[in-house]
C-alpha cells in the first residue's frame, strides 16, 4: 500500500545534503542486512521423514476455487471423481487436524492432480495465518496445518494527532490494526481515550505482510515514538535470543509494561474524580470518594489492571455487583457496580493482567451505568489518576549490550524518517518470513 506524504524540504548546501543522504542511505541498509541476518540465526529445521504409505508423487496440475455461499466439501469433490464413500473416509482422516465440515465461505480451496487428473493432494486456507494441506496416501490421508511464508516489508509512517490516533494512522493509508498495536506498547503511559491531545505526534516502524503480492496485515511494531502533552516516549522491540521472548524497551531497558494499566476500561469518560469531599449524587451530602467514576456504556468489558487474586466477588450493598483482587507489594483493587460478572470470576480465581472480570453495570447505590475504580496501598486508598507503578520485567543485564546496539539503529529511523523514508514510495522488502515471526 502507497502512502502518499508531503515532504518540506530546508535549502541549504547541496553537497551537504548529498552527503547526509549518502550516510544515512548507507546505515539504513547496514540496518536491513542487520535485521534479515537476525531472523535467519537460530533456526535449523530437522528433515522429517515421509510416511512409507504415502504416495510418491509431483503434481501437475493446481485447481484453485473460492468457496461459495451454500457450498460443501462433497460439492467441490464430487467435480473430482470422489464417490461418498471417499470423502467420508477423506474426513474421518482429518478430523484429529481439522474438522472439514468448518470449511468457510470465501475462503480458497485447492485441488492438485495428475497429468491424468489424478488428486494428489489438496488444500484449503483455514485464515490469512495458516493453511491446511491433506496429502493422499495409498489408504489413508494425511493432514497437516501450516503456515503461510509471507514477504515482510519495512514501512514507516509519522504525524500529529488532530483527534483521534486511529484517524491519524488511516490518513496516512494505514489500517485501524495497526493503531491498536501503537496504543496496546504505551498503554501503560498514556491513556489512548482520555490523554491525548491535538498536536501530539507519532513516529512508528513496523512490518506489512504480503502474499503473493497482496497485503494481508501486519507484523511487528519494530520501533515507535509518540509525543503526548509534551513528553516523548520510545519503545523498541527487541526478542531474547535463548528464550524468544519479546517484550518493548526503553532505550535505558526498562519495559513498557507496568505492574498496573493506567484503566480497567478501553472507552469511557470520567464522570467523577478521586476525592475527599465530594457531593454525593443521591444522598446530597459531602463525602469522600475514594476512586474513579468511568462513564461507560452498560456492559462494556471491565479488565483487571494487574495480576493477582479474586478476594471478593459479589454484592456488596450500595456497591452493587464487586470484584476485589489482591495484588503484589500491598495493593488491592476494587470494580463497582458491575452488571455481571465474567465466567469463572469468583473468591480464589487468580487473574491476568488485561483479563476480563465483569461488565459495566449500574448495581447497587448508582445513577447510571458506570464503573466505580478504586486502589488501595497497604490498606490506603490512593488516586488512581496520579498513581504512579514501577515497570515490570526489566531487560536482562546479559543483552543490555546486544539491545542498545539495535535500538540506535532504530533510532536513526526515528530521527530522521523523512530523509531515509522519503526515497522509497513503497514499503521496503525484508527477508521472508512465516505467520509466526
Amino acid at each position: 500500500m502507497k502512502v502518499n506524504i508531503h515532504i518540506h524540504k530546508r535549502k541549504g548546501p547541496r553537497h551537504i545534503t548529498l552527503l547526509l543522504f549518502l550516510l544515512i542511505t548507507m546505515t539504513f541498509f547496514l540496518i536491513l542486512n542487520f535485521m534479515s541476518k537476525e531472523r535467519h540465526s537460530d533456526e535449523t529445521f530437522a528433515a522429517l521423514p515421509e510416511p512409507e504409505n504415502l504416495q510418491k508423487f509431483e503434481p501437475i496440475r493446481e485447481y484453485e476455487e473460492t468457496i461459495q455461499r451454500g457450498t460443501t466439501l462433497s460439492d467441490i469433490l464430487f467435480a473430482y471423481d470422489f464417490s461418498p464413500a471417499d470423502i467420508h473416509k477423506l474426513r474421518q482422516d482429518v478430523k484429529p487436524v481439522y474438522d472439514l465440515s468448518k470449511i468457510k465461505a470465501g475462503n480458497k480451496f485447492r485441488v492438485f492432480t495428475s497429468e491424468e487428473g489424478e488428486v494428489q493432494s489438496l488444500e484449503y486456507n483455514i485464515d490469512n495465518g495458516k493453511y491446511l494441506t491433506i496429502q493422499k496416501g495409498l489408504d489413508t490421508y494425511k493432514a497437516e496445518i501450516k503456515e503461510f511464508e509471507y514477504d515482510l516489508k519495512l514501512k514507516m509512517i509519522w504525524g500529529k494527532i488532530e483527534n483521534f490516533l486511529i484517524f491519524a494512522v488511516t490518513k496516512q493509508g494505514e489500517k485501524d490494526n495497526l493503531a491498536i498495536s501503537l496504543a496496546e506498547i504505551f498503554a501503560w503511559d498514556i491513556d489512548f481515550n482520555m490523554d491525548i491531545r491535538k498536536g501530539d505526534s507519532f513516529k512508528v516502524l513496523f512490518e506489512k505482510k504480503y502474499l503473493d503480492g497482496q497485503f494481508v496485515g501486519y507484523g511487528n511494531v519494530i520501533a515507535a515514538e509518540f509525543t503526548n502533552l509534551g513528553k516523548t516516549f520510545q519503545a523498541f522491540r527487541f526478542t531474547y535470543s535463548d528464550t524468544k521472548a519479546s517484550d518493548y524497551f526503553d532505550f535505558e531497558g526498562h519495559s513498557l509494561r507496568k505492574e498496573f494499566l493506567k484503566t480497567p476500561l478501553s472507552f469511557k469518560r470520567i464522570s467523577s474524580r478521586f476525592s475527599y469531599s465530594r457531593l454525593h449524587p443521591i444522598r446530597k451530602v459531602y463525602r469522600p470518594h475514594m476512586g474513579v467514576d468511568y462513564a461507560a456504556n452498560i456492559n462494556a468489558p471491565v479488565e483487571a489492571t494487574a495480576d493477582g487474586t479474586v478476594t471478593f466477588a459479589g454484592w456488596n450493598g450500595a456497591s452493587g455487583r464487586m470484584v476485589r483482587i489482591k495484588h503484589k507489594k500491598g495493593y488491592e483493587t476494587m470494580y463497582l457496580h458491575l452488571n455481571s460478572f465474567a465466567s469463572g470470576i469468583r473468591k480464589g480465581k487468580q487473574v491476568k493482567q488485561g483479563q476480563m472480570i465483569g461488565k459495566v453495570g449500574s448495581s447497587g447505590l448508582s445513577t447510571g451505568p458506570h464503573l466505580d475504580y478504586r486502589i488501595k496501598h497497604r490498606g490506603k486508598y490512593i488516586n488512581p489518576l496520579s498513581a504512579r507503578f514501577d515497570p515490570v520485567d526489566p531487560l536482562r543485564v546479559e543483552f543490555k549490550e546486544d539491545f542498545q546496539k539495535k535500538a540506535r539503529q532504530y533510532m536513526l529511523f526515528l530521527k530522521a524518517p523523512l530523509v531515509v523514508f522519503s526515497r522509497f514510495s513503497n514499503p521496503i522488502p525484508l527477508a521472508s518470513n512465516s505467520a509466526s515471526e
